[in-house]
């Protein structure tokens, strides 16, 4: 009797410290990138890069994440999720580390290999979650993707203080967020010793789920949703302030607003996954998120006033913060396992960050040829349509 209860305990704490693992690999997936926009000036003036090189600097985890996502299902069909997991964390910390050196060609090695481990990450949460918690799928990922967005806000906005005021320079303003990376290691690495399981027992069907998955109507409808959302969300990041800026207001007042508009959607990214596990059909929360994308960015193509914009942020901090976790949840209500939710999530995540990459130089280079922001804006309220269209096909009761 007292073997059976040690085991059970043993397992209890054990299914704790994964919920813990799940949530500190959400808080690594993007300080590396959020917490380098705010820096850009600083490291282009001591290494002296060009635009451009910032330019490609902010762009290349993207590439990366584009070319990654399909091969990581692979990879983690060898060596299991586990120790999949464990190498995407170790190629985070030496990225984040190496690119503190004040030399370009470390700069974008260590970008690079912060990448290949944001993207290893990216790919396998959902598949973990699925295959660990298929009956708490929503909830999970509501606190995950929560996790992620608030940590993600939180090194958009601390960067400069850690730099400045506490005169850490962005050299150790990027070294700070190799700590959660250390915490995250020696946690998986926990885990991954208690797993005897070894290698995953699917190395005979992955093949055939990630052939399967190019090959699926619904599969490339979710890709599809996943890619626009990934543009509307880069792109505002990138271009908020801005637009923002044409309509009167300060720069330093219209980053604050950029940082507001990812904290109110943090209420979205906990509920909607939520919402989504409780019903067999989702197409009403993707019409309803699109919405409120369609009337927000409108809100900024017609809306002068403070009052209006400050709406149509809410609006699309809304229409982003729920729609990321909503493209998460349809990787796992849309596949029957997590063998499937892997191989789904990295083609849905590789057509996304194509879109993603590309959104923010389609988006600048329509104003470098129009001088105004009408007609970028008109593009975000076309694409909120269309991402209202595939997120609805997306949210239908199927399996890929």
């Amino acid at each position: 009797m007292e073997l059976i209860k040690t085991k059970a305990y043993t397992h209890s704490t054990y299914i704790y410290l994964f919920i813990a693992g799940i949530v500190l690999i959400a808080f690594n997936l993007r300080p590396a990138i959020t917490s380098l926009g705010p820096l850009v000036g600083m490291i282009q003036e001591d290494i002296g890069l060009a635009h451009w090189s910032a330019g490609l600097l902010m762009s290349l985890p993207l590439i990366v994440f584009a070319v990654m996502s399909p091969l990581v299902p692979k990879i983690a069909a060898q060596l299991s999720n586990e120790r999949t997991l464990l190498m995407g964390l170790t190629f985070l910390l030496i990225g984040i580390t190496i690119r503190s050196i004040p030399m370009t060609f470390f700069l974008f090695t260590g970008t690079l290999l912060a990448g290949l481990g944001i993207a290893i990450g990216n790919v396998l949460l959902p598949a973990v979650v699925k295959e660990r918690f298929p009956q708490k799928f929503g909830l999970m990922t509501s606190v995950y993707s929560t996790s992620m967005g608030l940590v993600a806000s939180l090194a958009s906005g601390i960067s400069i203080p850690l730099a400045v005021d506490l005169n850490l320079g962005w050299q150790g303003a990027q070294i700070v967020w190799g700590l959660p990376v250390i915490v995250g290691l020696i946690l998986w690495a926990f885990l991954n010793k208690y797993n005897q399981k070894g290698k995953n027992d699917i190395q005979q069907k992955q093949s055939t789920h990630s052939n399967r998955m190019w090959r699926s109507p619904i599969a490339w409808q979710i890709a599809i949703f996943m890619g626009f959302q990934s543009f509307l969300f880069y792109v505002t990041i990138s271009w908020l302030p801005e637009i923002l800026h044409s309509h009167g207001m300060s720069m330093e007042t219209a980053g604050w607003l950029l940082s507001f508009t990812q904290l109110v959607g943090l209420p979205a990214s906990f509920v909607i996954p939520v919402l989504a596990g409780r019903f067999q059909s989702q197409v009403w929360i993707s019409f309803i998120l699109s919405m409120c994308a369609v009337l927000g960015y409108s809100g900024l193509l017609i809306g002068s006033t403070y009052p209006v914009l400050i709406v149509s942020i809410i609006l699309i901090g809304i229409a982003l913060g729920g729609s990321f976790p909503l493209a998460l949840s349809y990787i796992g209500l849309r596949a029957r396992n997590g063998q499937q939710a892997a191989a789904l999530s990295g083609m849905a995540q590789s057509t996304g960050y194509v879109l993603a990459a590309i959104g923010p130089l389609f988006i600048g280079y329509l104003y470098d040829i129009t001088h105004v922001w009408t007609v970028p804006i008109i593009m975000l309220i076309v694409v909120s349509f269309i991402l209202m269209i595939f997120g609805m096909f997306s949210g239908r009761n199927r399996y890929v």
